[in-house]
């Protein structure tokens, strides 16, 4: 190992101390996060200084500093199925009706559809503002490497119809989907959580006494698995620091400039949907700057990894402890956000790319009939995005195909991927919690409307 190495490893490990510290001084996870997120950044920022992204010392550097990062992730990507299987018998079996697990249901699908069509709407306004294009565009050897591979992935989804999502999402082999064998393992675990939980909620119906003890085992299964995510939970920090720091080090500053005005656009859009989020948490009554400061770490959790999926569990734990979304709600919108309706990746970006390519065969990206075609196919192809660092590729690879368009232009933006996708994930993920607060409010609104009649009569009376 270089000598170099040795001491970037060094000054690594007095990072993670420092954060130690930190943690020893303060219970804020925000302020530890935040903490760790500005420690990467900068410390990915000098190693890119001093030997730049293809030097020996920087594989070797970021080879194990990402072992922390890396480690932190699939400890996370551990708990997800289990939390999400216990969470749903458990949160099904709070019901007292199986009535509201479909009012539930059906207004987080609905708020994470509508808020991906107006994300798509944002997209495309912004790109014909900016005038963005796919011509000129030059394909490198990597982009042209990467447009073959897409060519081969396209194959694999570009025949699938709306029917065949739907019908992907039930499982037929459990134990198979509790491994993440599929793209959309995650619904499908949510899917036989739900019919295990309307088992179980007949079976505690027909005998009272057989009930209490399916609840008392759910009870304790789901507080030891919430403790494991409370363990993990723990070491965000550390795995923020150096997951910053791998992908500031590992970004190509040249490619970055290339295709600058695309990236700009794409955070100008981004940031557009946080504001119409933010429109709809004011509406549902919560202070917008308290629910900001609450999830923090959430973003942040997504914004460096890259992955939805990965963030459900701090996401289903900040909604229920910080934002007080009842437990079904949470679980749902978390799971089903990560992988129906994701703005960033669902809606925004393949949006944008639709509009920039359009040009290039002839097709008039202004016209009124193709952006409602687009923005109606983004809707129904958002259902089943896969809720990983990639799953903006896999919307794209569904809806341009499906508009007539070539996907060449997927790989061309390849360079700067990761870049905007930080960004897109937590858009995905503000976006699910958005639907969960909405849905609060939309439910206690009803229920409390439900509840009038009685409190009148009893009133009179």
């Amino acid at each position: 190992m270089n000598l170099y190495t040795v001491l970037n490893l060094i000054f690594f490990c007095g990072l993670l101390f420092v954060i130690y510290n930190i943690s020893k001084k303060t219970q804020s996870l925000s302020r530890k996060v935040f903490t760790g997120m500005i420690l990467g950044l900068s410390f990915g920022f000098a190693l890119q200084l001093l030997y730049g992204v293809d030097s020996e010392i920087m594989a070797q550097t970021l080879n194990w500093t990402n072992l922390v990062g890396d480690s932190y992730v699939r400890l996370l990507r551990m708990i997800i199925m289990p939390l999400i299987l216990v969470t749903m018998i458990g949160s099904v079996l709070r019901m007292d009706a199986i009535a509201s697990l479909g009012k539930i249901g059906g207004s987080v699908v609905g708020m994470l559809v509508l808020t991906t069509a107006i994300a798509a709407l944002i997209g495309i306004g912004l790109t014909l503002l900016t005038g963005l294009s796919a011509e000129g565009m030059v394909a490198g050897a990597r982009e042209l490497a990467r447009a073959d591979v897409l060519e081969v992935r396209r194959g694999s989804v570009s025949g699938l119809s709306l029917p065949d999502v739907i019908a992907g999402f039930i499982p037929t082999n459990i134990f198979a989907d509790l491994t993440e064998a599929r793209d959309n393992s995650i619904i499908s675990v949510v899917i036989f959580g739900i019919l295990t939980g309307i088992a179980a909620l007949l079976v505690s119906k027909e005998n009272p006494a057989q009930g209490e003890s399916i609840k008392s085992f759910i009870s304790s299964v789901q507080a030891i698995v919430m403790k494991l995510v409370r363990m993990v939970m723990g070491l965000t920090p550390y795995g923020i620091l150096a997951l910053m720091t791998y992908v500031v080090a590992s970004s190509d500053g040249g490619d970055i400039l290339n295709l600058i005005s695309f990236v700009l656009t794409s955070y100008t859009a981004i940031i557009l949907m946080f504001c119409v989020h933010a429109l709809f948490i004011i509406g549902s009554g919560m202070n917008i700057r308290t629910y900001f400061q609450k999830i923090w770490p959430v973003l942040s959790f997504a914004f460096a990894t890259r992955s939805s999926a990965a963030t459900i569990p701090l996401t289903v734990k900040t909604q229920i402890e910080e934002l007080k979304v009842p437990s079904p709600i949470a679980n749902l919108a978390a799971t089903f956000g990560a992988t129906i309706g994701q703005n960033g990746c669902a809606g925004i970006y393949p949006a944008m790319l639709a509009v920039m390519v359009a040009p290039t065969v002839g097709v008039d990206p202004t016209d009124f009939m193709f952006i409602v075609s687009l923005v109606a196919i983004i809707a129904i192809s958002s259902f089943g995005v896969a809720g990983v660092g990639g799953g903006a590729t896999f919307a794209a690879l569904i809806v341009l195909p499906a508009m007539g368009l070539p996907v060449t232009v997927v790989a061309l933006l390849i360079s700067i991927e990761p870049l905007i996708d930080m960004a897109r994930t937590a858009l995905n993920v503000n976006g699910a919690i958005t639907s969960a607060v909405v849905t609060t409010k939309l439910l206690s609104m009803e229920q409390s409307e439900e509840d009038l009649p009685a409190a009148q009569g009893a009133a009179k009376a």
